[in-house]
């Protein structure tokens, strides 16, 4: 009776071991493994972005000078750069360059990239036609891109003609239908009219944060704090949802107008 005992409790370790033991290490075997398999991608993904900034012509080639291309073309569409674009695109220049080893370096090649492209209008279809190979199947990338051009255009009140014009030919080039452009556009058509409405003073000090009794440069340089926090980050919005670029531009839209009503109080 006491050898069957032994008998089933030596059955029943033997399972355990092989059912649970053996099959951890296994589990944790696994998980090592792609922890390490990620850290290799990560590491070659950052080196291969790194390469980017040893060349403006290899930049250029690549998605973000690409895509800085288009900026310039939407930017420049009714004829020049307004203040709060170049604003937004100072920005986009801070956001994408400090993924980058050689940062300073990176910004100079994008801002070179970006004032060439800016002087030349006929070659906007076949940038776009080249930033969409790149793409391949992206179909969230190619939105949040698109979102941010859009963005771009209602930063100065609202998208012109000469916008629009621009803005179509981009996304027919990336296969996005037109329906999908007005779907996105209408939402900041929306998100406008929203932000429209008459601010307040007590509003307006509220959002930035400041007193009335803080002179301008003080409530200037909060101001640009703020922007810098909640601008849409192109980088960042890859990783996101697509009201992550909706958001932080309604949420831009309401410091700028909170500043501007301020700005008018302290004349």
């Amino acid at each position: 009776m006491k050898l069957k005992k032994w008998i089933f409790l030596a059955i029943f370790l033997v399972i355990f071991y092989y059912a649970f033991i053996v099959n951890i290490f296994f589990t944790l075997s696994i998980i090592i493994s792609l922890v390490i398999a990620f850290k290799i991608y990560k590491f070659y993904a950052r080196r291969k972005l790194n390469k980017l900034s040893s060349s403006k012509e290899l930049f250029k080639q690549s998605e973000l000078g690409l895509f800085i291309a288009l900026v310039a073309k939407v930017a420049k569409a009714d004829g020049r750069v307004q203040e709060l674009e170049a604003q937004l695109i100072g920005m986009m220049f801070d956001d994408i360059s400090k993924v980058f080893d050689e940062k300073e370096k990176t910004r100079a090649i994008m801002k070179e990239i970006f004032n060439e492209e800016k002087e030349r209008d006929e070659d906007t279809k076949e940038i776009a036609q080249s930033l969409n190979k790149l793409l391949g199947r992206s179909i969230h990338k190619r939105k949040q891109f698109v979102g941010f051009l859009i963005q771009l255009a209602f930063i100065d009140n609202g998208i012109s003609s000469e916008e629009e014009k621009v803005l179509l030919d981009i996304v027919h080039e990336l296969n996005i239908s037109h329906e999908e452009y007005k779907d996105i556009v209408s939402k900041f058509e929306n998100m406008m009219k929203n932000k429209q409405q008459t601010m307040s003073p007590e509003k307006a000090y509220e959002i930035l944060g400041v007193k009335q009794s803080d002179d301008i440069n003080t409530i200037k340089k909060t101001y640009r704090k703020l922007i810098r926090e909640y601008h849409p980050d192109i980088i960042s919005s890859q990783d996101k949802s697509e009201t992550y670029m909706e958001e932080a531009t309604a949420k831009t839209q309401e410091i700028n107008q909170a500043y501007q009503v301020i700005k008018e109080l302290k004349k």
